[in-house]
C-alpha cells in the first residue's frame, strides 16, 4: 500500500517543517509515503473563506481521482487512540487498498464536496490546530502506527 499526504498550502514555520521532515524520513523504512501540496490560492485577499475552500476543493478533488481510499482530517471526525489508529492502518493494508490518501485542508477547512468524497473522516484531536501543524502530528501518528505494528519500542503504553 502507498500513502499520499494531500495537503493544502505550504509550511512556513521552520520548526514545523523540520519535525515533519524527520517523521517523513523515518516513515520511508516502513511504507511508501509521498506528499502532494495544493498551492495556496492566488489573490486570496479578495476572496471570502467559502470561495477559498471551493477553489481548494477543485484542486483536491482532481488529485483524489487516483485514490482507492481517502481519509479527511477534520475536527468533527472519528477519534482513534494511537493503538486503534494502528489497527485501522493494518486493516487498510490487509484490505488490498493500493493508494491511501490523507487529506489536510487549508486554514478554513475544506468544502462540503471534499467532505462528501472522503471515505472516512477522522479527528486527531477535539482541539483545533493549524493546518501546518497537523502535518507534523499526522506524520508522527502514521510513524507511531507503523512502530506499533512492528512491535518496536517507540510507543509506550
Amino acid at each position: 500500500m502507498n500513502i499520499t499526504l494531500l495537503m493544502t498550502g505550504n509550511t512556513s514555520e521552520p520548526y514545523v517543517a523540520d519535525g515533519y521532515s524527520i517523521f517523513m524520513k523515518r516513515l520511508k523504512h516502513y511504507i511508501k509515503v509521498k506528499e502532494v501540496i495544493i498551492p495556496d490560492i492566488k489573490d486570496r485577499k479578495h476572496l471570502n473563506a467559502e470561495q477559498i475552500k471551493e477553489k481548494e476543493a477543485a484542486l483536491i478533488l482532481d488529485k483524489l481521482s487516483t485514490a482507492n481510499f481517502s481519509v479527511l482530517l477534520d475536527e468533527h471526525g472519528k477519534e482513534f487512540s494511537s493503538v486503534e489508529f494502528s489497527g485501522f492502518m493494518q486493516k487498510t493494508m490487509n484490505s488490498g487498498i493500493r493508494e491511501l490518501f490523507f487529506i489536510v485542508g487549508g486554514a478554513y477547512g475544506v468544502a462540503e464536496s471534499v467532505k462528501q468524497k472522503a471515505d472516512l473522516t477522522i479527528s486527531l484531536s477535539r482541539m483545533t490546530f493549524t493546518h501546518q501543524f497537523i502535518r507534523l502530528i499526522l506524520a508522527e501518528q502514521i510513524y507511531r502506527a507503523m512502530t506499533i505494528l512492528k512491535n518496536e519500542p517507540y510507543h509506550n503504553e
